[in-house]
């Protein structure tokens, strides 16, 4: 499975100014969209070149990778642990 969520958020692309009204303004927030996958070991490294090769255009704004250790993973439907809950 996978979540991906609208957000907002600033870095090295900094931001823009926009004119509202007549008033010049700066945007500091871009748009961005945040990607959660939890993935097994055996399929770790698949997924990350997947969504490496995807997200990758050459440009500013390309995105980071962060990678967190996951200690457990439970379904609450059925209540299954481990890998069996991915």
């Amino acid at each position: 499975g996978i979540t991906v969520t609208e957000v907002k958020g600033f870095g090295r692309q900094k931001g823009h100014t926009e004119l509202y009204r007549g008033a010049e303004y700066q945007v500091d927030f871009l748009p961005k969209l945040k990607i959660e996958c939890a993935v097994d070991n055996a399929a770790f490294d698949a997924a990350l070149e997947a969504i490496m090769s995807a997200a990758a255009t050459g440009k500013v704004g390309d995105g980071k990778v962060f990678v967190i250790g996951l200690e457990q993973a439970i379904r609450i439907r059925t209540g299954e642990i481990g890998t069996d809950a991915l």
